[in-house]
């Protein structure tokens, strides 16, 4: 009978339970639709402030009243329906969402005047110029299914402008000291000088975003995080001209990054450290992306400019015709970025790659038929190197299976690799290595498991070079 009763209480102490989490639910619920109806997200047309979507009229003004008029009530959406809106330099503000709808789209305008300098934070790399600016903002939001296109061809913005001083080519998006950024599902096309530029900035994420700056001008890069924190990149597809994904630390470091589920390619690196390092890279991880179509390498891990770089994780990438597939380089160019004087060497160390399958291809045969010595090394061996008297450290490859054209002759197997200690980072600058599948320079603990390095030709070099390395291993 006893054991009844306290079964009996039991079930009726969970009933009890139960309803507890249900009415705690419903109540939950209740006060969800209540705060829905009440807190609903304003919405702010850039139709109804006086912007016209004919591909013509330049609705700077008109985007950015509205985007003060949302700012001023204390945020919420600037919506921009379908149609072409033309503008100039625009800044977005605390607490702003900016959503493109399909069909939106955001172009920028091609005449100088409409990109003026000085409410802007002077630009601490290259020019100033942007089309979407921030400056010490909080809660910006970039979505839709629209497009922003900077429609900065070269025949518009020339690298070089006849009778103006300097470079002025705008970048499509710069953002400043900013903090709790997204931006997601647009596509971003035809910048004129970089692409999406942030710098200091924190607590960032990248989601389903489409790149495509392909052989639309020089130094058309994808996605600079200058001294950046907290930054997740996913699910993105990118292609640049330049570098696609770069960090960069010109003041201070690019810290806590993960890149996962990307397809990128791009005529300089799918990802890319540097070349400036000068606050230096701590604690990045890369997983799962595909990088593809990239002539001149395809992972540049280079500090140059003093800093740390540590505690890098990169896993599961699958490359294909591409260039050098892994350049990893400590060098003194000892930048500071406009602080004055030279920065010492950094360190660079803690860097763990595996699960890499790579085919490196030559590209562009001269009028001959041959390959040039541009092209041979742009599809050069694996390179670690640092310089006399500062080793790179730690370096672990593990199920790495890489397959290289070769190409080189006896001559070319007996080059004398110059040191370049305070030259810009670039592994072909070095020439045509004196091994097919990795150079090791200036290094210590460089471990190499599982490590497959295959040639589809014949060529004359030896497969691995070390030269001056301490705690080689390769099992």
């Amino acid at each position: 009978m006893n054991d009844i009763i306290e079964k009996t209480d039991r079930d009726i102490m969970k009933k009890r339970e139960n309803l507890v989490v249900l009415l705690a639910f419903a109540i939950v619920s209740m006060t969800s639709v209540v705060c829905a109806e009440t807190n609903k997200t304003k919405i702010f047309n850039i139709k109804t402030y006086g912007a016209i979507g004919d591909g013509v009229t330049i609705n700077t003004q008109a985007v950015q009243k509205t985007i003060d008029t949302c700012h001023d009530a204390g945020g919420g959406v600037v919506w921009v329906p379908a149609g072409d809106f033309v503008i100039g330099t625009v800044h977005l503000k605390s607490h702003i969402t900016l959503s493109l709808d399909y069909g939106a789209s955001l172009l920028g305008s091609q005449d100088w005047a409409d990109y003026p300098t000085d409410k802007l934070r002077r630009a601490r790399e290259g020019q100033s110029e942007c089309l979407l600016y921030a400056e010490d903002a909080t809660d910006i939001r970039l979505e839709g299914l629209g497009v922003i296109d900077g429609r900065g061809t070269s025949e518009v913005f020339p690298k070089r402008r006849p009778g103006v001083r300097g470079d002025r080519r705008p970048r499509l998006l710069r953002f400043e000291g900013c903090e709790n950024l997204t931006f997601s599902g647009l596509t971003y096309t035809r910048t004129a000088f970089w692409g999406l530029h942030l710098v200091d900035c924190k607590n960032i994420h990248f989601d389903a975003v489409t790149v495509r700056f392909l052989n639309n001008g020089p130094n058309n890069d994808g996605l600079d995080l200058d001294g950046c924190e907290n930054v997740l990149i996913e699910n993105c597809d990118i292609q640049s001209g330049d570098d696609a994904i770069c960090l960069k630390s010109s003041r201070n470091p690019c810290r806590d990054i993960i890149v996962r589920n990307c397809r990128v390619c791009s005529h300089t690196a799918p990802l890319k450290f540097g070349s400036s390092g000068h606050g230096g890279f701590i604690n990045v991880s890369l997983t799962n992306c595909y990088f593809y179509d990239s002539p001149m390498g395809a992972m540049k891990l280079a500090l140059v400019d003093g800093g740390r770089l540590e505690n890098i994780e990169i896993s599961r990438v699958v490359m294909e015709n591409v260039g050098c597939p892994i350049f990893i380089r400590l060098a003194n160019r000892g930048s500071t970025f406009g602080k004055g004087g030279k920065a010492p060497t950094g360190t660079l160390k803690n860097v763990r790659i595996s699960d890499v399958v790579a085919k490196v291809t030559l590209q562009d045969r001269d009028q001959s038929g041959d390959y040039s010595d541009t092209e041979k090394a742009k599809a050069g061996p694996i390179m670690i190197s640092g310089i006399p008297g500062h080793t790179v450290e730690d370096i672990v490859l593990e199920n790495v299976n890489i397959s290289f054209p070769g190409y080189a002759s006896e001559e070319e197997a007996k080059r004398v690799v110059p040191e370049d200690e305070n030259r810009y980072p670039e592994q072909f600058f070095f020439g045509v290595l004196p091994a097919w599948g990795a150079y090791v320079r200036h290094a210590k603990n460089i471990e190499f498991k599982n490590v497959e390095l295959t040639l589809r030709g014949e060529d004359a070099r030896q497969k691995i070079v070390l030269d001056d390395v301490e705690g080689f291993v390769n099992h």
